[in-house]
């Protein structure tokens, strides 16, 4: 007995430690389990709708269905290169950048100009602010529908004025030249306003003191705006255009309402086209195909973006 009691200290010394370590981490998790069961919901859904789309299109992109009843077929990658060979794939890619160009250069001048503008908080400046983000609240499909009756050949709004003004008025949505540009439109109305708010935001950030200081030194409004509001307001630049990327291609419900991808494909992005595949030609594999090579080109633009605003803040 006198041999064995030294041997046991140390199982009991380490023991005791565990236990301590194991209370503690009970104690953590119990005072954490309110938060966790708030985002519980959110967390299912985020798995059923996001993560778990994503994977069972990875596993969809893998096979082929020559008809809605046939048995599935391993392909591998063939429904990649089948996509990336479509001449219909690579032009919507193409409509899909004129798109996000066109827009997002508008959309996010125009909200800057709103926001410089209307920076300084009073009862005007707050009516027009909700002016302005008031078709940000309009569903798409609404829009969609009003705009359809402004471009209405003939007899619709814009045609009614223009038409007194041109000897030919032009079909805005008939014609494959100018009708990618007036869905352009549309975009740009609704999405002006909501990046306002990020710029309104990133405005309340510009130092008053320096502000001020550029203003004692005789600093006009355009130097002011170039040297300072400008610079601080990089950060913002970056994320807005992120932002307005992502809504230049996961936007459809116009296209959907106002030309269905026509006339001659000259409307049809890369989102249009991959419910082309899914619903009207029920080519589920090419479907999943074409979304994770559009999923992965938004992760790598997201990610290079997001780097360049780390460097950017770190080289600050």
């Amino acid at each position: 007995m006198s041999l064995a009691e030294p041997a046991a200290l140390p199982v009991a010394a380490s023991a005791a430690p565990r236990r301590h370590v194991l209370k503690r981490f009970v104690g953590r998790f119990n005072a954490s389990l309110p938060a966790y069961l708030l985002l519980l919901p959110s967390l299912v859904f985020l798995a059923l709708f996001t993560y778990g789309a994503m994977g069972r299109a990875l596993i969809d992109a893998l096979y082929q269905r020559a008809t809605p009843k046939a048995p599935v077929r391993f392909v591998g990658l063939d429904n990649v290169s089948a996509v990336l060979a479509d001449p219909a794939f690579t032009g919507a890619v193409v409509n899909n950048l004129v798109y996000a160009i066109g827009t997002a250069i508008p959309s996010i001048g125009l909200a800057l100009l709103f926001a410089l503008a209307l920076s300084r908080t009073n009862a005007v400046s707050s009516a027009l602010r909700a002016a302005l983000f008031l078709p940000v609240l309009i569903p798409m499909v609404a829009a969609s529908t009003l705009f359809l009756f402004i471009f209405l050949p003939n007899v619709g709004l814009l045609d009614y004025y223009i038409g007194r003004l041109l000897p030919v008025v032009p079909n805005w949505l008939g014609d494959p030249d100018i009708a990618l540009y007036a869905i352009m439109v549309i975009t740009i109305w609704k999405n002006a306003g909501y990046y306002m708010l990020f710029f309104l935001a990133g405005l309340q950030a510009v130092p008053e003191d320096v502000m001020e200081a550029a203003h004692l030194d005789g600093a006009g409004p355009f130097i002011r705006l170039r040297y300072i509001i400008l610079p601080e307001l990089k950060p913002t630049f970056l994320f807005v255009i992120v932002i307005a990327t992502l809504n230049a291609v996961t936007q459809v419900d116009h296209v959907f309402v106002m030309t269905k991808g026509g006339p001659s494909n000259s409307t049809n992005l890369v989102l249009f086209y991959i419910y082309q595949q899914a619903v009207e030609h029920y080519d589920i594999g090419k479907a999943s195909a074409a979304t994770l090579l559009t999923l992965a080109a938004l992760m790598g633009l997201t990610a290079l973006s997001f780097r360049t605003m780390a460097n950017r803040e770190g080289g600050a």
